[in-house]
């Protein structure tokens, strides 16, 4: 079963667009536009800005891959994102926290997820950056299908248990919807 999307500006998912000063939250399906999410932290009280992309990669685990398709249940992976920021704003001084992820089709060299912080500087810009993303990629309900050269394809999601892999694979055991459905 494919999960349902909320649409809200053109390109977006999870409910209302949210662009606050030095706040940026988007789920789109659209390519990611790095300099508006740069500009999205942009303050002339930040000594520091960090944007960190993560791009679709020709090789995993020493498989060559084709391509990566990305889906999610909207709303609660938009409101996953906007908790991620406003926990990353608590531990460390940020001026802006902008995290965008793009579902749908994407090609080698597309920008998948961004993420970006400004502060006075770098050392929490750096930190904070770093905890985001790694954060955004255990705990977000956005899947991630793998489809790799050799014809074949695996739903990825590190946050996984074994049994809601199992569901995501199709594999024999593996009962219900995919983590996360309602």
């Amino acid at each position: 079963m494919r999960p349902r999307y909320f649409r809200g500006a053109k390109g977006d998912y999870g409910g209302k667009y949210e662009l606050v000063q030095g706040r940026m939250i988007r789920i789109v399906d659209t390519p990611i536009d790095s300099h508006d999410v740069l500009q999205s932290v942009a303050s002339p009280l930040a000594g520091a800005v960090v944007l960190f992309l993560g791009t679709t990669r020709a090789v995993t685990h020493g498989r060559q891959t084709s391509s990566l398709d990305y889906e999610c249940y909207g709303e609660m992976a938009a409101g996953k994102l906007r908790e991620l920021a406003d926990e990353a704003r608590r531990r460390w001084p940020l001026v802006g926290c902008s995290l965008v992820h793009r579902i749908g089709h994407l090609e080698l060299g597309e920008a998948s997820v961004a993420v970006a912080v400004s502060s006075a500087h770098r050392r929490d810009a750096f930190e904070a950056g770093q905890w985001l993303i790694d954060t955004l990629k255990e705990t977000v309900p956005i899947w991630k299908r793998e489809n790799w050269a050799d014809g074949t394809s695996q739903w990825v999601h590190p946050g996984l248990g074994e049994a809601d892999a199992a569901v995501f694979r199709g594999e024999p055991g593996g009962e219900g919807e995919r983590p996360g459905e309602p």
